[in-house]
């Protein structure tokens, strides 16, 4: 059977082929869709690019990408940029190393930098895992929102029911209002951790592009927004790449009653997995997942060398503590609000965590 490698723009590419294999596979998460890219190069003109792999005329492997071209330097090909992973979705180990070879291909042809890889479950051990490794943490979900708070430990249980007395209240769901205040508890939170923001336009950019499978939450206190987060859906699984709570109002625990809205939301509507997103083993954020019931997955981010396997990985420093990103957040923390909400998304469009 004869095996075909075609590189698209993503305007050129076959969105219904593509969006067709993509939820008949198993390996396909709500990043790979193509949703992803155009969200992506509509709010930051970053260039989506999809290789395919045919096998007698029909998709058998797809390979999400973006261009991003930071000023003054060459440009370099993600998969994916912004969120977690991406990588190959394919029938088989060869289709998915052609697919790894043919970007490498179009790297070297149109002189980029780069190409990075973020892959999910990636064929490494995985059973001692090292405090600080990224990993994913993964909750697999019963077949309701009833079975699965039965399920939870007394302790757990007991925190949601704390958020409620404290009088917060949780909405969920698709429209431009909860976006918007979705962002405003973001921006804040992104400003206290040091971080440039996302623009809104991006935000916008996803819920367009993904339309019902993106679902907003956000967590009020007598009409004043306090903890928002964004969910992903697609093959009956949930991703939330965005989470943010206002630290002030964090004894009030408006993050357990976010995550058990948006748990609830998504378990009562069929999804079998929700995926926590990314954490460092062992530390903080791996333990609030961990009290859920998550269970860490592998997560390898690479850049591709000479062999298309991941023979010569490049793996994303752990240690995000040194002196001079000291230095940039403890500055970053100073600026006023509304200085870092127009000065951030300038920035973070070409920063590709």
């Amino acid at each position: 059977m004869s095996l075909e490698i075609r590189a698209f723009r993503l305007a050129q590419c076959p969105r219904e082929e593509l969006d067709s294999y993509l939820k008949e596979s198993g390996e396909a998460g709500p990043y790979h869709y193509m949703e992803w890219l155009e969200a992506v190069e509509k709010a930051y003109q970053h260039e989506g690019r999809v290789i395919v792999a045919y096998r007698n005329n029909e998709v058998c492997g797809v390979l999400p990408l973006v261009r991003i071209k930071p000023p003054f330097l060459a440009p370099q090909l993600i998969s994916l940029p912004f969120c977690d992973y991406g990588g190959p979705v394919a029938d088989d180990n060869r289709i998915r190393e052609q697919l790894l070879s043919t970007a490498k291909d179009l790297k070297t042809r149109e002189g980029m930098n780069s190409v990075e890889i973020r892959v999910r479950d990636p064929a490494v051990e995985s059973d001692n895992w090292i405090t600080g490794e990224k990993v994913r943490m993964i909750l697999s979900l019963p077949g309701s929102s009833q079975a699965l708070f039965t399920s939870f430990k007394p302790k757990l249980r007991s925190q949601i029911r704390k958020a409620e007395k404290n009088g917060l209240v949780c909405s969920v769901g698709m429209e431009e209002e909860l976006l918007r205040r979705f962002y405003s508890v973001f921006c804040d939170n992104m400003r206290r951790l040091g971080s440039p923001v996302h623009s809104l336009s991006f935000f916008q950019a996803l819920r367009e592009a993904y339309g019902p499978r993106m679902v907003v939450a956000v967590v009020d206190l007598d009409g004043l927004p306090v903890g928002a987060g964004i969910v992903l859906l697609g093959n009956k699984e949930a991703c939330i790449p965005w989470a943010s709570t206002l630290s002030e109002y964090n004894h009030l625990a408006p993050n357990m009653l976010l995550y058990w809205r948006l748990l609830e939301w998504v378990s009562d509507r069929g999804t079998k997995t929700f995926d926590f997103g990314r954490s460092s083993f062992g530390e903080g954020t791996f333990r609030f997942k961990k009290q859920w019931g998550a269970e860490p997955a592998a997560l390898g981010w690479y850049r591709l060398g000479d062999a298309p396997d991941f023979d010569n990985p490049w793996v994303v420093p752990t240690d995000l503590k040194s002196r001079i990103r000291q230095w940039i957040v403890a500055g970053w923390q100073c600026l006023p609000l509304d200085l870092a909400n127009w000065l951030g998304p300038k920035i973070r469009r070409y920063i590709s965590l």
